[in-house]
C-alpha cells in the first residue's frame, strides 16, 4: 500500500469518475458520508482504475465530496487490469474504512478465485481477509478449471502437487537430457533438491515418483505392501506383482483373440511408470523430434484413476459433448497408433 501513496495525484472533475468497484453490497453509507462530509480537514486522494474511471478505493469521500458541493476531486490512477483493480479494492476495503461483513468477504475471494485461479489459497485469503481453509472450501465449491500449479505470496510458481510436478520433470528430461537442474527447476516450480532427485531416480531406472507420493494422492486402490529400503532404490522391471498391479494405472498386453507379444507372459500386464522409463532412455527415440514429441505425449497422459475423476468432475456441463467428443477421437488415435507399432509401420 505504501507504494500506492506514493503514485501522483491529479485534479479530475466528479462527473468523470463512474460506479465503484468496491466488494460491498451495500455501496456506500449515508452515515459515514454524512460524517466525512462534516470533517474539515481535505480528503485523501481516491484510487481510480483509469480504463474504467470507475473508483477502487475512496467512494465514501467522493460522495461527501458531492455533499459539500465540490465539482473536483484528488485522485491517483491505477492502470492495471479490471481484475487486479477488483483484488487492489477488496484489499484496500479489508485493511481500512468501514470493515467488510464475512459474506462480502467470501463473495470477493470467489470472484478472485475466478479471475486469478493461478494464486494459492494463501495469496487469495490474504487479499480478502480470510483463512486459506476457508479459501480451499470455496475453490472446491466453485470448481472450474484444473490447476497444476499457482503463484504463492512471495510470487512464485509452485505446483500444486509435487508429482505432478515430478511428472512435468521426467518430461522435460526426456525431451532434453541435458537440461541443467536450476532450469529443471525454474519450469516445474519444484526445489533443486526434489528435481535431482527425480534425475537420479530415472537414471538408476526407478519411478521418478515415489511410493509415498503416489499413495498420498489417492492412485493407490488397497494396502501398500511393506518394502524395504534395498527394494525400494532397486529398478523396477515391466512386469509388477499383482499387489503393484492393483494399486498401478495399467495397459492390457493384448486384446482377446490377438496373438501374445514377446516378453509378456500370460495373465500379466505391462505397468506403464516403468514402460516410460525403459523409453524415455532410448537414446533412438531421444534422437529424433518425432520420438521426443511421443515421450512428451505419453509422459503428460501418465496420469492416476484418481486425478482422471478430477479431470472429469472439473468439465463445466456445457463443454461435456465437445469433450467426449474429443476424448473418443483421441482414443481412436491412439488405437490406430497401437496398430500401427503392432503391425510395424511401413516407411
Amino acid at each position: 500500500m505504501a507504494d500506492l501513496r506514493h503514485l501522483p495525484w491529479e485534479i479530475v472533475s466528479v462527473r468523470d469518475l463512474t460506479a465503484s468497484l468496491s466488494p460491498r453490497k451495500q455501496r456506500e453509507d449515508p452515515a459515514h458520508v454524512r460524517m466525512l462530509a462534516e470533517m474539515d480537514r481535505a480528503f485523501d486522494p481516491l484510487l481510480v482504475h483509469r480504463p474504467t474511471m470507475r473508483v477502487i478505493d475512496g467512494m465514501h469521500r467522493l460522495r461527501a465530496a458531492v455533499l459539500k458541493g465540490r465539482s473536483e476531486i484528488a485522485v491517483r490512477f491505477f492502470d492495471g487490469s479490471e481484475a487486479d483493480a477488483f483484488v487492489l479494492s477488496v484489499r484496500l476495503n479489508v485493511g481500512h474504512g468501514l470493515p467488510l461483513t464475512l459474506d462480502e468477504r467470501k463473495e470477493a475471494a470467489g470472484r478472485i478465485i475466478a479471475s486469478h485461479p493461478h494464486w494459492s489459497d494463501r495469496m487469495v485469503a490474504e487479499s480478502a481477509g480470510l483463512s486459506a481453509k476457508t479459501v480451499g472450501v470455496l475453490r472446491r465449491r466453485l470448481g472450474g478449471q484444473v490447476q497444476f500449479s499457482r503463484v504463492g505470496r512471495d510470487g512464485k510458481s509452485r505446483p500444486i502437487s509435487s508429482v505432478e510436478g515430478r511428472r512435468s520433470a521426467a518430461a522435460l528430461l526426456a525431451a532434453n537430457s541435458e537440461i541443467s537442474l536450476r532450469e529443471l527447476s525454474r519450469k516445474t516450480g519444484l526445489s533443486l533438491g526434489t528435481v535431482r532427485d527425480v534425475r537420479e531416480r530415472l537414471d538408476r531406472g526407478q519411478d521418478p515418483i515415489p511410493d509415498r507420493l503416489r499413495a498420498r494422492e489417492g492412485t493407490g486402490g488397497g494396502s501398500r505392501s511393506e518394502t524395504t529400503p534395498a527394494q525400494e532404490a532397486a529398478p523396477r522391471t515391466g512386469v509388477v506383482s499383482r499387489a503393484a498391479q492393483s494399486r498401478r494405472p495399467r495397459v492390457e498386453s493384448r486384446r482377446r483373440g490377438e496373438p501374445r507379444q514377446p516378453g509378456c507372459p500370460a495373465g500379466e500386464a505391462v505397468e506403464t511408470a516403468s514402460v516410460l522409463r525403459k523409453l524415455a532412455r532410448d537414446p533412438s527415440l531421444r534422437a529424433t523430434e518425432s520420438g521426443r514429441l511421443l515421450l512428451r505425449m505419453l509422459l503428460a497422459t501418465e496420469v492416476g484413476p484418481a486425478q482422471w475423476k478430477e479431470i472429469a468432475e472439473a468439465v463445466p456441463a456445457h463443454c461435456m459433448p465437445l469433450v467426449r467428443a474429443v476424448v473418443l477421437r483421441r482414443s481412436e488415435e491412439w488405437e490406430s497408433l497401437a496398430n500401427m507399432v503392432r503391425r510395424g509401420f511401413p516407411g
